[in-house]
């Protein structure tokens, strides 16, 4: 029996890694189908994610992570919110990420508890 929760290492870590490489995401999802882990995922997850500490994101990654992001707001956020994150997603550059600061306030003002405890959210913190 394994003592790692996996399960709660993917949560932290699952934006964060998708806003690296949609491919790592897809190869750790793949491996946490079934939800079936082993001493062997858990070394290739440990793996995956530090081969990913020096990868720049890329305005097509951060698209995608930020519109999955964006679904936890959609439906709750007001219309100035909503002109916002449409001005900031058509704006988006890597180097001077205006959206992901927007996002992380969003998580904070609406209290999104699984966004807080995230790596993406965590790190736009510093």
């Amino acid at each position: 029996m394994i003592v790692i929760n996996w399960q709660e290492e993917w949560a932290y870590n699952k934006y964060w890694v998708m806003s690296k490489s949609q491919k790592a995401y897809d190869q750790i999802r793949l491996m946490a189908k079934n939800n079936e882990w082993s001493k062997a995922k858990e070394t290739e997850l440990e793996r995956i994610i530090k081969s990913l500490e020096n990868v720049e994101p890329t305005k097509k990654t951060l698209t995608n992570v930020y519109q999955h992001i964006w679904g936890y707001f959609k439906k709750i956020c007001t219309d100035s919110e909503r002109k916002e994150y449409v001005k900031l997603i058509a704006s988006l550059e890597p180097e001077d990420d205006q959206l992901g600061l927007f996002l992380r306030d969003l998580t904070y003002k609406y209290q999104i508890k699984y966004l807080m405890q995230s790596r993406i959210i965590r790190e736009l913190e510093k």
